[in-house]
């Protein structure tokens, strides 16, 4: 720190660390840039594996300034990004040792309703069922985790919540009829500063929903979405927009349009992409909804 200047420019990979390093080390100097190495071929592809080899690329490009930088959101982002990470590793979880419990009951002729999982009546049910001593044993053991995974997962989930009503553009977003506190948390949490995008376009590029675009001589092919970015925030905004058009006459048309022409699958994506240009005009210009479905803004955020 002692040999830092205020006209440094330091380059950094991600790791673990990374956060706690970038914290102590910016204020000192001109600019501090976190790389990803997995988009930067030079260090990720490199024959030679040293960090004095790395080091020296990484300053080389810095000087060009051809790093592709990775951004750094606020700390209280981080921290909701990290907890809706474990959310859904857990909720994961869960959803494989249900199937379990379905697999188990299934040899031995037993049909069930997965939905039924989800109940405490229905993890009780399964116990009455008479099973072999090992099977029942298994039956016991999954249940018990399954319990003990929905107290988890409602633990994170009231934090999340709690933690995402901190964040700014969570009072925006919740007036979109369509996002509850979850789901604003966790889009939020993936978006980060909504000014790091130039425009809508940036963002939807940003969650991995606009088309692979491959150029050969003067054809332009566009295939699937590129799926680049955070899983989770797409499925958040998925899920979202599904829901938000229930309420929204022009959502639900779009939809329907969409859905006649080129089928669900893509009506789906579609609907995803033109529901995340709402929420990007809507961050951006600080809008809250008095009624969504007609596009009526609250007079004091007019």
């Amino acid at each position: 720190m002692r040999k830092l200047r205020s006209t440094d420019e330091i380059a950094v990979e991600v790791t673990g660390n990374t956060r706690w390093f970038y914290e102590a080390v910016a204020p000192s100097v001109a600019r501090v840039v976190v790389v990803d190495p997995n988009q930067f071929r030079v260090i990720s592809h490199s024959v030679k594996k040293t960090d004095s080899h790395d080091a020296r690329n990484l300053a080389l490009y810095l000087a060009k300034g051809l790093l592709p930088e990775v951004r750094m959101k606020e700390k209280k982002q981080v921290e909701v990004a990290s907890l809706t990470q474990t959310r859904d590793r857990l909720v994961r979880l869960r959803t494989a040792l249900k199937n379990k419990v379905n697999n188990l009951l299934s040899a031995h002729g037993i049909e069930l309703d997965k939905e039924s999982l989800s109940s405490e009546k229905g993890l009780a049910w399964v116990l009455e069922q008479k099973l072999e001593p090992l099977a029942q044993f298994e039956l016991d053991v999954i249940v018990e985790q399954i319990r003990s995974l929905n107290r988890s997962i409602a633990r994170l989930e009231r934090t999340i919540e709690e933690a995402g009503r901190k964040l700014e553009g969570h009072d925006n977003l919740i007036s979109i009829k369509g996002i509850g506190s979850l789901g604003a948390s966790i889009l939020l949490s993936v978006i980060g500063n909504v000014n790091d995008f130039a425009h809508e376009g940036k963002l939807a590029a940003y969650f991995g929903i606009v088309p692979r675009v491959q150029d050969s001589n003067e054809t332009e092919h566009r295939g699937r979405i590129t799926k680049r970015g955070s899983k989770l925030g797409r499925t958040a905004l998925v899920q979202c927009a599904l829901i938000a058009k229930r309420y929204s006459p022009y959502l639900h048309r779009y939809y329907e349009r969409l859905r006649a022409r080129r089928g669900t699958g893509k009506a789906i994506i579609a609907l995803a992409r033109k529901f995340l240009g709402i929420i990007y005009h809507t961050l951006k210009n600080n809008w809250v909804f008095e009624d969504f479905p007609n596009f009526v803004l609250a007079e004091a955020k007019a």
